[in-house]
């Protein structure tokens, strides 16, 4: 008798979605005013230890990768204006969270923080102070820059100010990949930035670089590391190359630069050869992403508390967590879309930042996924006992389907405690796979309806 073999299960495609917060912005809808007032939502919230999240939505440039919310220059007054918008929206939101509020950390992002000038900086810093009430110098404090606006002026405007961290959107130290990427950039001034970031004195320095640019190389992927190593960062994010829909690159290649299976194949060989060059020169991997120098100092706000609620954003990108209910504005890529959103934010009065715009609705299944599926996208793994401190359940009870699957394919470290759920280092490789399975029908079914603009 002729038996017939089992077809092998289909290969799990690597990078599918960066989760960096779940769920994506792409699945938040329109909320009425009256159901989303700021002061009731934050009532009931501990305030003890907030985040503080800014974001600046202008860039010099905008690379060919790049999907985030942002649009290049600020003509005509734009960011005088987008600043007093945010003092208006300050004044909301400390009506909101009351006198009892404190912030245990704070970052500026973007965009590029740095595109603002150094005085408009320093008004930045004086709104998160004064505004808000958040002791920049007292907590750490995270700013993302560029190499263009890296000066000497608006560094020592930061460092004067307290911030423990500046992240360098580097990306690639070799100008052809740099070009290919859409970044315009010449590794000469990357250098020249660095120098001054290092002059001014801030403690933690990460450098993002970017793998998987067309005809990049194992040998230029080294040179790249090599580059960024010389400078001994503390910290070293290195991203695989994504191209979304209306972006620079999307418009030129569709979904890929090359056939998907042999640029997921280049990713991950890509991947595999940068974790291994900085686990032997010191560094420690906290997540897929993330590598820390062991010896780095540590200001306690090197990622994010994965774990907690409480963060209160402001500016037209960004978003903020309570218990119930996570927020934002509205949320595009398309340039001239964005710019619509970003008049429509400057043109609001205080009363107009009362209330949330667009959301989700988080409930005690979805705040479940969130815990585990940002918990175990971290190096360390997720703690069992704190699983079930916070809700009364195992993991192994709630996601018992999700968890055998992802031990059948040796994402799961057998060899950890039973107390430790954690990825093995092919786990942590296939971080983009294994968190877009954890969300849930609803969030999917939001995700597809949602029409990128």
């Amino acid at each position: 008798m002729t038996r017939t073999a089992t077809p092998a299960p289909p290969a799990v495609r690597p990078y599918q979605h960066y989760v960096y917060a779940y769920p994506h912005k792409t699945a938040y809808r329109p909320l009425r005013p009256e159901q989303a007032s700021l002061r009731a939502l934050w009532a009931e919230e501990p305030k003890d230890s907030l985040s503080l999240y800014f974001h600046i939505p202008f860039c010099e440039v905008r690379c060919g990768f790049c999907n985030l919310f942002t649009r290049i220059g600020a003509p005509g007054g734009l960011a005088t204006a987008y600043l007093d918008a945010l003092e208006r929206q300050a004044v909301a939101v400390r009506e909101a969270l009351g006198d009892g509020a404190r912030f245990a950390a704070a970052a500026f992002g973007g965009g590029t923080p740095t595109f603002l000038e150094a005085a408009e900086l320093e008004r930045l810093c004086d709104l998160a102070e004064h505004g808000l009430g958040a002791d920049l110098t007292g907590i750490p404090f995270s700013v993302e820059a560029s190499p263009a606006t890296a000066t000497a002026d608006r560094l020592a405007v930061l460092a004067g100010r307290g911030t423990t961290r500046l992240s360098l959107g580097v990306q690639s130290f070799v100008d052809a990949e740099a070009r290919t990427a859409v970044r315009p950039q010449r590794r000469t001034d990357v250098e020249a930035a660095l120098a001054r970031v290092r002059d001014a004195g801030i403690p933690v320095l990460n450098i993002d670089l970017i793998y998987g640019i067309e005809g990049q190389t194992e040998e230029s992927w080294r040179r790249s590391l090599d580059a960024a190593l010389a400078w001994q960062p503390e910290e070293l994010y290195l991203y695989p190359l994504y191209v979304r829909p209306l972006t620079g690159l999307g418009r030129r290649h569709g979904t890929s630069p090359g056939g998907d299976a042999a640029w997921d194949a280049q990713r991950l060989r890509l991947y595999r050869h940068g974790r291994d060059h900085l686990l032997a020169r010191g560094y420690e991997q906290v997540s897929m992403r993330m590598f820390r120098r062991a010896d780095a100092p540590a200001t306690g706000g090197e990622d994010y508390a994965c774990q907690t609620d409480g963060m209160v954003g402001l500016g037209c990108g960004a978003r903020s967590y309570t218990s119930a209910l996570h927020y934002s504005f509205d949320y595009a890529v398309d340039m001239h879309r964005i710019r619509g959103i970003i008049d429509a934010y400057t043109a609001r009065g205080t009363g107009d930042f009362r209330h949330a715009d667009f959301g989700w609705w988080m409930s005690a299944e979805e705040a479940r996924r969130r815990h585990l599926l940002q918990s175990l996208l971290q190096a360390e793994g997720l703690r069992v006992a704190d699983y079930t401190t916070r809700f009364g359940t195992a993991p192994g009870d709630d996601f018992a389907a999700e968890l055998a699957r992802f031990r059948a394919r040796g994402w799961l470290d057998d060899s950890a405690a039973p107390e430790l759920l954690r990825l093995t280092p092919e786990g942590l490789a296939h971080s983009d796979a294994l968190g877009p399975e954890l969300f849930s029908a609803a969030v999917r079914q939001r995700m597809a309806a949602y029409e990128p603009k």
